[in-house]
């Protein structure tokens, strides 16, 4: 299903397409490369510190997207019938309705819920356009599952893939930790936008920050990404706090001059980081995005920082909530061994020598519940 963008539409339109032509030109895409030691390309790392992104091309199996698929298709028919119903479409509880952590996130119809409020923080100050949504569209369309490990063994399975956590610690370094994950559903001509703004809202005035302070997001793409209902990204704005209100009064409009968008095909991975001025435009074309995200931080940014409350409570984050949220990783690692069986796992330092101690098995179900909880935000 496709919608237009009302008088808007010629030049939504051409941005589109003057956005994919400098995405395109920026040289920060490309197949997955390893030196003979096993270290991440260095000009793979060159342009992601430049750009603040990168996109791993035809990097995850069509076997494997195809697990992924059907994860997300089980998870989307556990989903409530409503916003606010508490049984899915065959009458059974609806997915995470067991649950005490917030893990599903609902949006008008190609609405902007966040831009222009004080909402998160404030870090939204602009509103996307919105156009008219079609007549017959529902009130609330689902936007994204936050807690996915828990709800399919493909997607923790991919959040262990021994490739995507050697680029973690590439960039992060060895006693990387996690983030939080979430599925993104974009759907045709329904998808809500998210405006403009920077992930990271409590470290910007560390002494020793820098371009990778907030961390990355991993970004699985499982049925490819256009301008139209793709991240765009503004390249190379990780370097510092932005002013996204008066860049956007300076352009004229929601439409910043210099930001491009990601395109990806089914299978691609982009990674992106946290400190990038991104947001995403109403999906008023036909193709829906499905997009499994997970991200990661330095442990240096998390330990004894205080969590932001977006994506976690307002607590100290010791070396005991560090560990007990890496568990994941550890139990993704081993769920993917499982699985894969000729597929070298990745080591992962934290949890070196105790692999055996952290099995995905049924115990480890029971222990992943409202894992989000336990989310690092900064």
């Amino acid at each position: 299903m496709a919608v237009s963008f009302g008088a808007q539409e010629d030049v939504m339109q051409a941005y589109f397409a003057e956005g994919e032509q400098r995405a395109r030109s920026l040289g920060n895409r490309g197949p997955i490369r390893f030196s003979a030691d096993g270290l991440l390309d260095q000009k793979i790392l060159d342009a992601y510190w430049e750009t603040g992104f990168y996109t791993f091309t035809d990097l995850i199996s069509a076997d494997e997207i195809s697990e992924l698929n059907a994860g997300v298709e089980d998870m989307l028919a556990r989903a409530p019938v409503t916003k606010d119903a508490l049984l899915d479409a065959q009458g059974r509880p609806a997915l995470s309705t067991d649950l005490e952590a917030f893990n599903l996130g609902w949006v008008k119809p190609l609405a902007d819920p966040l831009g222009g409020t004080s909402q998160n923080g404030g870090r939204h100050p602009v509103k996307m356009i919105e156009p008219e949504a079609p007549q017959d569209a529902p009130e609330h369309v689902l936007q994204l599952i936050l807690g996915s490990l828990q709800f399919s063994d493909a997607c923790l399975r991919v959040s262990g893939h021994p490739q995507l956590l050697a680029v973690a610690q590439a960039i992060n370094g060895e006693d990387f930790t996690p983030f939080n994950e979430v599925v993104w559903i974009k759907k045709s001509g329904l998808g809500g936008s998210v405006s403009w703004h920077q992930d990271g809202t409590t470290q910007w005035d560390r002494p020793d920050f820098d371009r990778g302070t907030h961390g990355y997001n991993t970004m699985i793409q499982l049925t490819g990404c256009t301008p139209a209902n793709g991240l765009w990204v503004v390249p190379g704005s990780h370097t510092k706090l932005q002013d996204i209100k008066a860049i956007c009064e300076d352009a004229g409009s929601e439409r910043i001059p210099n930001a491009v968008p990601l395109l990806c095909e089914a299978g691609d991975v982009a990674i992106c980081n946290r400190q990038t001025v991104h947001g995403s435009f109403a999906n008023t074309s036909p193709k829906p995005r499905i997009t499994v995200n997970f991200g990661f931080h330095r442990r240096a940014s998390i330990l004894g920082s205080t969590g932001n409350g977006i994506h976690s409570a307002k607590a100290v984050y010791d070396a005991e909530r560090i560990f007990e949220r890496s568990k994941m990783i550890a139990w993704a690692i081993d769920a993917r061994k499982q699985h894969f069986s000729g597929e070298q796992p990745f080591d992962y330092k934290p949890f070196r020598g105790m692999s055996d101690k952290y099995p995905f098995d049924e115990q480890a179900r029971v222990e992943m519940k409202d894992y989000n909880l336990r989310d690092l935000g900064i």
